[in-house]
């Protein structure tokens, strides 16, 4: 069960409208890569360690496959791909890698992820 709770968030494109309250995802926690690996191998006949290894291993090939431009393609979890920001110019010869300003990672989640959004329930708390 997802927990939400209120806020509030003025309209940035209209500073005069009333405030209007919006739901926030409360988190209950976190999980860390230890903690995964650990779990994996309890569901596994590998070990921790093993489980441990492949993860890293894993983002050590996402991280260099993306840095070359690639889409990673990881079945049902999902996908992965850079996405760039840039100034604009008014003329195609103007654009240059100059005018790159920001990369960042968009995650694209797969079919069993997708399924999971659409099934949450949620609850509202105070606060």
């Amino acid at each position: 069960m997802v927990k939400i709770k209120s806020i509030t968030k003025r309209n940035p494109q209209d500073l005069l409208a009333p405030e209007r309250y919006y739901a926030q995802a409360v988190y209950s926690g976190s999980v860390d890569l230890n903690e995964l690996a650990y779990f994996a191998s309890k569901q596994s006949t590998v070990s921790k360690a093993d489980c441990y290894a492949v993860i890293i291993s894993l983002l050590e090939l996402i991280t260099y496959n993306l840095s070359e431009g690639k889409i990673v393609r990881m079945g049902d979890l999902g996908n992965f791909r850079v996405s760039v920001s840039s100034v604009g110019q008014d003329l195609e010869e103007d654009l240059t890698t100059a005018a790159v300003k920001k990369a960042k990672i968009l995650f694209s989640p797969g079919a069993d992820l997708n399924a999971m959004l659409k099934s949450l329930k949620y609850s509202k708390v105070q606060g």
